[in-house]
């Protein structure tokens, strides 16, 4: 639902607080042990494996302006009029109307700032990525080498293809329905949305990511964000129904406080 987080996460942290009690909060306050940096593993053919036995805890970016490089307080995506406007609504009904709150899938870069994991199945002619979070959605990834169609239906995570740079897969994409926002925040696009993201594995335990938001229909220019996503080994994702007893939207009322849905009809 719209304001879950992760129930894993939820229950770990409860375990720990109850068994700890006061000294959690003291240890807290200690040295953090530095993260282990276990190497870039990479597969047969040299490639680097985004994958492998576990999966990346995405984080939840609320906020994409907080995760542009350089970003100073009050920062803003150079948004045009009609974006500005949208988001202060958003913004002052305390995003109320965001799509996902509707079990709707989140939809490009947004689904890797969702808290829910993410697993990479890594193939030598496609990437697909599986989502925990909007009912296990998926995303594939091209990497054979073809272009964009001329023609394309707009989907939540449009059409993406793939080539590797090094040791960074970029992805190209296009084709995007506009359905989704950009983040929980209520930052929003157009279907001239145009993506590159720059993913990469300095080390074993993070994957780092980068796009590239590109959307003249939205903003002035295009703008960067950047965030890096811890990995889990050996964890599998879990079974998760956005649509089950979602009181959220059974509860929901519209600017006027009438009910969104009428109560008789169900969801």
């Amino acid at each position: 639902m719209k304001y879950a987080i992760h129930t894993r996460r939820l229950l770990s942290l409860a375990i720990i607080a109850s068994c700890l009690g006061a000294p959690l909060a003291l240890a807290q306050r200690g040295p953090r042990a530095e993260p282990p940096r276990t190497p870039t593993p990479h597969l047969a053919d040299g490639t680097v494996d985004l994958g492998g036995n576990g999966i990346w805890n995405l984080p939840w970016v609320t906020d994409f302006a907080v995760r542009m490089p350089g970003y100073q307080k009050g920062d803003q995506p150079p948004m045009l009029p009609w974006t500005q406007a949208m988001w202060e609504y958003n913004k002052g009904n305390s995003v109320k109307y965001d799509p996902e709150g509707f079990c709707l899938p989140p939809g490009g870069p947004r689904s890797m700032g969702t808290p829910y994991p993410v697993q990479f199945i890594q193939q030598k002619d496609r990437m697909v990525l599986i989502f925990e979070g909007g009912g296990h959605v998926w995303r594939e990834i091209h990497m054979d080498g073809r272009e964009h169609p001329k023609d394309l239906n707009p989907t939540y995570f449009g059409h993406s293809i793939a080539h590797w740079d090094g040791d960074t897969l970029v992805v190209d994409t296009i084709g995007f329905n506009e359905k989704t926002w950009l983040d929980f925040g209520g930052y929003m696009h157009t279907e001239q949305l145009h993506t590159v993201e720059r993913i990469s594995r300095p080390f074993k335990e993070v994957l780092h990511y980068e796009t590239t938001i590109d959307d003249p229909g939205a903003y002035r220019a295009p703008w960067v964000v950047a965030w890096d996503i811890p990995w889990s080994e050996g964890d599998e994702l879990q079974d998760y129904i956005c649509q089950e007893n979602n009181k959220f939207l059974l509860d929901m009322s519209d600017d006027l406080g009438q009910p969104f849905f009428e109560k008789s009809g169900g969801l």
